[in-house]
């Protein structure tokens, strides 16, 4: 919004994660011989998003390696995913010493993830009436989707070919609110998380229970106070109007099946990302971490470590200069 100043929020390891597949054929490496190509990638596109946005504050989440609350209330958690390949395990870890080291803000929320960094973010900025883009491949994010707040889902094809996310495109992507999209998920269920949803709801039935009841906390009083009519009435009279079948009673069985509402809960409270961290960010107090424009040297010497002269040329255009009105541009182009 016009007058606003942004605040640019980035899941770090969704970053590395994906630049360490798609450029490890590179083996890119920094002038003392280690792996180098996921931070370069990394550093790389953020530096693209911050050429499109000129935000006036960058922060980066990273994930607590050590510990994990999710993976102690669950510990399938994430299960089945691929063991990670030692030369990404040590470019994560390098991660938030290099980005301190540029001067840019960090935060590793003891035992949480970027994730959640993401999710306070987002809170901070409505606090403080500025503007926020969350730059993840977490769909959670989609959570915090606001008139304050944009996501930039990273897909293939680079910032560029990423869409920028409003209230009308995740509606018209999964037929829900930002509001109603982590009710939706913790129905749905999360397979790259190794999260099961309730069984027998998918991505076409819940956006039309969603949208007939409102919300969960009515489908359930519902289910506790009259065996769930009112929500089978709405949802077969929206058949009737649609002229689709009729799915009212299937859903409330299923709703009111053994475990389900407990399912619900438990994915509910795994996929909420923390909205109360301090992410240490002071616009009040010039040269503090974090804040745009940052220092020539200082940039030049970390990202010419890299050893990769165009990205040190690039890092010194968009990191040294003052934020420009530019991204004001890109962020009205996704009001319409």
């Amino acid at each position: 919004m016009e007058g606003r100043k942004l605040l640019l929020a980035v899941d770090a390891p969704s970053l590395l994660h994906r630049h360490h597949h798609a450029r490890a054929h590179s083996d890119l490496r920094d002038r003392h011989g280690r792996p180098a190509w996921a931070l370069h990638g990394m550093l790389r596109q953020i530096l693209e998003a911050i050429d499109m946005f000129a935000p006036d504050a960058v922060i980066f989440g990273l994930d607590d390696r050590m510990s994990s609350v999710r993976e102690e209330l669950y510990p399938d958690y994430k299960a089945g995913r691929a063991e990670k390949d030692p030369a990404l395990v040590e470019q994560l870890e390098r991660a938030g010493a290099l980005l301190d080291a540029l001067g840019l803000a960090t935060l590793t929320p003891p035992g949480l993830e970027a994730d959640d960094v993401n999710a306070s973010a987002a809170t901070w900025a409505v606090a403080h009436d500025w503007d926020c883009v969350l730059v993840t491949s977490d769909r959670d994010s989609f959570a915090h989707i606001s008139d304050h707040t944009r996501v930039l889902r990273l897909i293939n094809g680079g910032m560029a070919g990423s869409p920028l996310l409003t209230p009308r495109a995740l509606r018209a992507m999964y037929g829900v609110t930002p509001a109603q999209y982590l009710e939706f998920a913790a129905l749905r269920g999360d397979a790259s998380d190794n999260l099961p949803g309730v069984a027998g709801l998918g991505e076409k039935t819940v956006p039309v229970l969603l949208s007939q009841a409102g919300s969960m906390e009515a489908v359930w009083a519902d289910l506790d106070h009259c065996e769930g009519r009112h929500v089978v009435a709405a949802l077969d009279s929206w058949a009737e109007e649609t002229g689709q079948r009729r799915l009212g009673a299937g859903l409330v069985r299923r709703l009111g099946a053994e475990g389900a509402r407990e399912r619900y809960a438990f994915n509910l409270a795994l996929m909420s990302g923390r909205t109360d961290l301090d992410l240490g960010l002071t616009p009040d107090v010039p040269g503090t971490p974090g804040l745009l424009p940052l220092d020539p040297l200082r940039v030049s010497r970390v990202v010419g470590h890299l050893g990769v002269e165009g990205t040190t040329a690039l890092a010194l255009r968009v990191l040294t200069e003052a934020p420009a009105s530019a991204g004001a541009v890109a962020w009205d182009a996704t009001l319409s």
